[in-house]
């Protein structure tokens, strides 16, 4: 046996969500490419899932997952007592955690305090910067309690420009990891700009330093009108409440196909299958990574580049992070946007065979988690 990374992480709290069982898979898949023996540990409430924990749709949802990548016997559910409901049992995840190199927490999810010392090391990953950082600065939460390590994918977080507060901590920034091999170029495309999201997220706005910062439904509607100026064909799996209907009415009365995340994005493979067949992504990020320049970059859209999908993606910080221009294009006004769209519809196997590029070069798994893990032996 090798040496054991154990990530912890909300995906049984997500069934059905394509995009998000990704994140987890690039970085498990990923380490475990490197020689690593990797361990998924994730939790649940009753309260969470409406009934028992590992009779959940959750629960299922998660085994069924493990299984389908070979990670059948390398995870384990808790519920809110710390009992183990599926895969390893708790004893075997102390002993596991013992004997692992680190514990890598995404956005701190895993709190269980015996488990935690159990781990040689913690190590804090930020996948939403400058929410867990504001909490912590507004004395809302202190999700980075009782870690070691702290490591963001927002690559401007504590450099000049990005007001994002370092909390007085020294932050390891990384990239959004991509398993290449699991993600082939795709030639064939619908004609469709299209992305997966959700409108406002599991987060609400910040109050911070005087101005607030929004969510993804803050900076939409700033771009809705582009299908009616760039005549171009738009689509957007959307999560949104049926409540929202004013936005929906405006989305949909300027052009936005809008189909249901939980029929093209489900699992997956069927996630996989809509971004392959997409012409090009068009992403508008969250109102906090643009308003902070916090140089944010969705692992979505890594997945879009690897399949050989240019990318149009509003402009987070990324000058100077990556080459722009070909494969991924930025844009922070409405006409900006249109202008880019046309220029990838104009030249689209010149963007298409850049975007593989930039995945290859920038997000290959194998080099992403390779720095990580020696930032955090360094930290």
């Amino acid at each position: 046996m090798g040496e054991t990374l154990v990530i912890a992480g909300a995906l049984a709290q997500r069934p059905g969500y394509g995009g998000h069982t990704w994140v987890f898979l690039q970085y498990l898949l990923g380490f475990r490419r490197l020689g690593f023996d990797v361990v998924f540990v994730d939790w649940l409430s009753e309260e969470m899932c409406g009934g028992p924990v590992g009779q959940s749709e959750g629960a299922r949802y998660l085994r069924t997952v493990m299984e389908r990548f070979g990670l059948g016997s390398d995870y384990a559910l808790l519920d809110e007592r710390g009992d183990s409901v599926a895969g390893i049992d708790r004893a075997g995840l102390r002993d596991r955690l013992g004997h692992s190199s680190f514990l890598l927490n995404v956005m701190g999810y895993l709190g269980d305090e015996e488990l935690l010392a159990a781990a040689p090391r913690r190590v804090f990953l930020d996948i939403d910067p400058g929410f867990p950082q504001m909490w912590r600065d507004l004395g809302l939460a202190d999700p980075f309690a009782g870690h070691d390590v702290f490591v963001t994918i927002g690559e401007n977080v504590g450099r000049p420009g990005c007001p994002i507060p370092t909390c007085g901590l020294d932050w390891v920034r990384t990239r959004q990891p991509l398993v290449l091999d699991l993600w082939p170029e795709q030639s064939s495309n619908s004609g469709r700009f299209t992305t997966v999201g959700s409108w406002r997220g599991a987060y609400g706005p910040i109050e911070w330093d005087g101005r607030t910062y929004g969510l993804r439904v803050h900076e939409f509607r700033k771009f809705v009108a582009l299908p009616d100026l760039s005549g171009l064909q738009f689509e957007f799996a959307l999560d949104i409440d049926d409540a929202e209907t004013r936005d929906l009415d405006l989305l949909r009365a300027h052009g936005w196909n809008l189909v249901d995340p939980a029929r093209v994005a489900c699992d997956p493979v069927v996630y996989q299958r809509y971004v392959a067949g997409s012409k090009a992504e068009f992403v508008v990020a969250k109102n906090l990574y643009v308003d902070t320049h916090s140089g944010w970059f969705s692992d979505r859209s890594a997945c879009y580049l690897a399949s050989g999908k240019p990318v149009i993606a509003q402009d987070t910080g990324l000058d100077g992070l990556y080459p722009l221009g070909e494969g991924l294009v930025t844009f922070r006004t409405v006409d900006e946007a249109a202008a880019a769209v046309h220029e990838v519809a104009g030249d689209h196997r010149r963007h298409a065979r850049a975007a593989r590029e930039l995945a290859e070069a920038y997000f290959d798994s194998d080099l992403v988690l390779a720095n990580l893990v020696d930032a955090v032996e360094a930290a």
